[in-house]
């Protein structure tokens, strides 16, 4: 599995490019902005974007997609409950954000993601944990010996903000204990910002 980082727009939003080093398809996950940088990145790996996952409807999280999808011909594909998030600039914050965002919306949604659902790039599998708690339909994505959490945690024992419409702070927890701490201390962990940690190190800091 080959996994790019790519650091977006104003808020520094992580975007990754998941590439199967046989077929050379790649999932590209959270294109929160700065598309030509996400292409350019895509063409120097040699890799074809076959499909593009928001980890949730957040605008620092899907303001490329339109973008990425033209280029590309990918799939876009969401968690169901935030499916509304990508149409609505107040739902996705862009709105409230103003010069930040520009009331950026996404193109709708072609595949809507519920816990269990796979999505295949060559070899490479990206299995969908349905972790609400950011937001309704946050969802992380596990794949062997990682897992990319979006704003669900962070290093350092961070956590994704729950003060935003449709966030809690009960379900927060709840997904990380249930779907994130139940993993084994070596996954590698993937946040939406910020830089990588695992499992292990930020068992002590996560735990209630």
């Amino acid at each position: 599995m080959v996994v790019r980082t790519v650091r977006v727009g104003a808020f520094g939003t992580n975007c990754y490019i998941v590439g199967c080093e046989t077929s050379r398809e790649a999932i590209v996950i959270d294109p929160g902005d700065d598309a030509d940088a996400i292409l350019r990145q895509l063409k120097a790996a040699g890799l074809t974007c076959k499909a593009i996952v928001n980890t949730h409807g957040h605008v620092d999280h899907i303001a490329a997609n339109k973008e990425l999808a033209e280029a590309t011909g990918a799939t876009i594909a969401i968690g169901q409950e935030d499916a509304l998030s990508l149409e609505d600039p107040t739902r996705n914050l862009s709105r409230a954000l103003g010069n930040f965002a520009k009331s950026k919306i996404s193109p709708p949604a072609d595949l809507l993601l519920v816990e269990g659902d796979m999505l295949y790039s060559g070899s490479v599998c990206l299995e969908v944990l349905h972790t609400p708690g950011h937001t309704p339909g946050s969802i992380s994505l596990l794949a062997e010996g990682a897992v990319f959490s979006g704003d669900t945690v962070f290093a350092s024992g961070g956590i994704g903000r729950t003060d935003f419409p449709g966030g809690s702070y009960e379900q927060l927890m709840q997904s990380i204990e249930e779907k994130l701490l139940i993993l084994p201390d070596d996954t590698v962990v993937y946040p939406g910002h910020g830089p990588s940690t695992t499992i292990g190190r930020e068992r002590g800091g996560l735990c209630r």
